[in-house]
């Protein structure tokens, strides 16, 4: 059970900044300007929904997926690092939570639950690299449990941060939400150079460069 629940936490932390629920607040709210509050509610749970459906998916058929194009676990923690340092990158830029402007008639004609706000916003390629990553490093049923768990996590704080958003966004302003976006980015950043030393790692194992320990 604590590893259960360890598992479950650490899947949660390392997807929150990823994802960045409290960064998603300003664009939410602005697609969704002109909607009624039922309707705002509707669809934030639909793009909670949709964003931990997605993470899910692919954490549980992750290890399918590596075997299916024969990629190792070392080549697939590279190329996330580097999916990962360019999702931090776009974190520290001021633009990046520009106030979107529609009329009424194209909100209410839109459905942004799914895109762009379940896919790239929150379940970008950053936090799917990740998770496949987790799921093939640990392949117990336990991890993955417990990963489930913690993404389970993420979409009932991304659902509670949406419907939370306006009083958010009144407490910490659009600028506070920024710069809260911008120190997520540096943990963002920290977790991609971990997850290339790891496939850089595991590379140098695989040629037999560096021995591992019997």
């Amino acid at each position: 059970m604590s590893q259960l629940i360890y598992y479950a936490l650490g899947t949660f932390i390392a997807l929150f900044p990823l994802t960045n629920p409290v960064g998603a607040v300003p664009i939410f709210y602005s697609l969704t300007a002109n909607a009624s509050k039922h309707q705002r509610l509707r669809e934030a749970k639909k793009v909670a929904l949709n964003a931990s459906s997605i993470i899910a998916f692919f954490f549980v058929t992750g290890q399918a997926i590596l075997d299916f194009w024969g990629i190792s676990l070392g080549v697939l923690q590279i190329a996330g690092g580097l999916l990962i340092a360019r999702t931090a990158w776009t974190f520290g830029e001021t633009n990046q939570y520009q106030t979107v402007t529609n009329t009424p008639e194209q909100n209410q004609a839109k459905d942004i639950a799914l895109i762009p706000m379940a896919v790239p916003l929150i379940s970008g390629p950053g936090a799917i690299g990740l998770v496949i990553g987790l799921a093939a490093e640990h392949p117990q049923w336990s991890n993955y449990l417990g990963g489930l768990l913690g993404i389970a996590m993420l979409g009932i704080i991304l659902y509670l941060c949406l419907v939370w958003g306006e009083l958010l966004v009144k407490v910490f302003g659009q600028s506070g939400i920024r710069v809260l976006s911008q120190v997520l980015g540096f943990f963002i950043l920290a977790i991609s150079i971990q997850l290339l030393a790891d496939g850089i790692f595991a590379l140098l194992q695989e040629s037999g460069l560096i021995l591992t320990k019997d």
